[in-house]
């Protein structure tokens, strides 16, 4: 129980004199357990988004942790806050768009995602037996009507379309970054979209980062509409780029 609180944060169900829920308040503090910084830009014919890539111990292999995760071969998502809230969500997300595939007979829009994945969220903080995830997801796809698509879920169930967006604990400060460089309503190319947000993810971090420190996704029309995250060789052109540029 939180200083102040008065015992409200003890229920999920019961809202504070002012209005509030705490235990809800929790569960964004709780996606930034991870001190992680996730950056998410989209582009004219693109969008992308990167974070920072950490092992949590020397004898862990680097190939197993990861925060982004393919939904469908269109659809991608970067999960950011606890680990196992993440692998719960992913799942979730996994298993209904496999069921609208086999419904419908074509690949669940990422939008529909988005409200679906939303629509639970909401539920989790109106029942007593449950608890919010403590997980912010960031979702990606090449839209076949509607172009690229960015999408952020959070966990009061609130979830809405970015031409960019952050998450974790420099979410603030990237936040304010972007708005700059999108004030004047620019068309950034697919390769300025990733090195935008390489850059400002650097910029927040206040260091260079390497190919090993960071995991960027990207769904482009030059791919097909696909999703895929990129290898380390193309990050390193990108982050050379990047250098010379500044």
């Amino acid at each position: 129980m939180s200083r102040g609180s008065g015992g409200y944060d003890r229920h999920i169900t019961i809202f504070s004199p002012e209005g509030r829920l705490y235990q809800v308040e929790y569960a964004f503090k709780a996606a930034k357990s991870s001190g992680l910084t996730a950056i998410a830009v989209r582009g004219t014919d693109c969008v992308c988004f990167v974070t920072q890539h950490k092992v949590p111990d020397k004898l862990t292999d680097p190939t197993s942790v990861t925060q982004i995760h393919s939904i469908t071969k269109q659809i991608g998502m970067l999960a950011t806050g606890m680990h196992g809230d993440a692998r719960s969500l992913v799942q979730k997300a996994r298993s209904e768009a496999a069921e609208f595939r086999f419904k419908y007979g074509y690949d669940m829009p990422v939008h529909y995602l988005a409200r679906v994945l939303a629509d639970q969220a909401q539920v989790y903080t109106q029942h007593a037996g449950m608890r919010p995830l403590g997980v912010i997801p960031i979702l990606i796809a090449m839209d076949e009507e509607r172009g690229p698509q960015l999408f952020k879920v959070d966990p009061a169930g609130y979830f809405v379309g970015y031409k960019a967006t952050a998450a974790g604990v420099k979410e603030t400060e990237a936040t304010n970054m972007l708005e700059k460089k999108f004030r004047s309503g620019p068309q950034y190319s697919r390769k300025e979209v990733i090195e935008l947000a390489i850059s400002v993810l650097q910029h927040v971090l206040g260091e260079d980062l390497k190919a090993s420190d960071i995991e960027v996704g990207v769904a482009s029309a030059a791919d097909g509409g696909r999703f895929r995250v990129l290898s380390s060789s193309e990050l390193d052109e990108h982050l050379v780029a990047i250098s010379e540029r500044d």
